[in-house]
């Protein structure tokens, strides 16, 4: 029978020279993303902010559209900042850059989940392959191999997987073992099955809505069983982990999780579940980023 377990994923792996939240509040937030200090929206920053917004200072501003957070334009403040610019977690190296839809190139709250698949990759003391769908730039990806797995990275955007190539290349893993795949997810993993390809962890961060590299649609209340389905078909004899996350979606964490739960059911193991979120660099404060279930086997 399956256990869950309410859980706080808090992101506070960050060296603060290379990233801080430093205040929120009033619809933005102020954060340090390595050399740069950037405003952006955020629509959860409902409280007061500890200093007023307009007395933030910052390199780059991020102009939202009306009524819509995640497009819009950057606003440079400092004309000397560079658009790419090094960043780091615990010896990973990536370069940070500021894209059309307010995103810096990776996604820092995730960094909870890198450590933890570090830190299970390496107790497992065997041969382990994870398999990480939607992985965007690739900071999953490299933590996995960086720990000592072999990783199947995919994500539809050829940009994106090139950014984690790079990102490869920068941490001096070019000799692990990492595929980087264009693909539709559910495509892909219907054809690893066929194939007889197992994994040991699988981590997907699907998106509310997106497209394929052939213009397949994704739609996540109506797909996400269909693509659980197929996670649970190639999960291998001895399975570790599989980490779900979820953003802007109108669920709660109890429901996602017991989405997970329901197609692993007959592994039994745990599932933690709850909401993953950023602590402020100079109080007790907590910004929420998104929801989130991780099952785990049991020992």
């Amino acid at each position: 029978m399956t256990k869950f377990k309410s859980t706080l994923f808090l992101a506070d792996q960050w060296d603060p020279s290379e990233y801080a939240l430093i205040d929120s509040g009033d619809g933005h937030k102020l954060e340090q993303f390595g050399s740069q200090r950037i405003i952006r929206p955020d629509p959860q920053a409902f409280w007061p902010a500890a200093s007023p917004v307009d007395s933030w200072s910052a390199d780059a501003v991020f102009d939202a559209k009306s009524g819509d957070d995640e497009r819009g334009n950057w606003k440079l403040i400092n004309p000397a900042a560079p658009d790419t610019w090094p960043m780091q977690w615990q010896g990973l190296k990536l370069n940070a850059r500021r894209t059309p839809f307010r995103h810096l190139g990776l996604f820092q709250e995730h960094s909870v989940h890198w450590a933890f698949a570090q830190d299970r990759i390496r107790a497992a003391a065997r041969p382990i392959r994870l398999l990480n769908l939607f992985g965007y730039t690739g900071m999953m990806s490299l933590a996995a191999a960086q720990a000592g797995a072999e990783v199947t990275h995919l994500d539809a955007s050829p940009k994106s997987n090139a950014y984690g190539r790079e990102h490869q290349t920068l941490s001096g893993l070019a000799d692990r073992k990492i595929r980087w795949i264009d693909d539709d997810a559910m495509k892909f993993t219907a054809r690893e099955i066929r194939r007889g390809n197992r994994y040991d962890a699988i981590v997907l961060d699907p998106p509310k809505f997106g497209r394929g590299t052939k213009n397949e649609t994704w739609r996540f209340e109506e797909d996400l069983p269909g693509l659980l389905a197929n996670v649970r078909a190639l999960l291998s004899d001895q399975p570790l982990f599989v980490i779900l996350t979820a953003y802007a979606v109108r669920l709660s964490h109890i429901a996602l999780a017991q989405a997970l739960a329901g197609h692993l059911k007959d592994l039994g193991g745990t599932v933690e579940m709850g909401e993953m979120a950023l602590p402020h660099r100079d109080d007790d404060r907590l910004l929420p980023t998104s929801i989130c279930a991780r099952w785990t086997a049991e020992g």
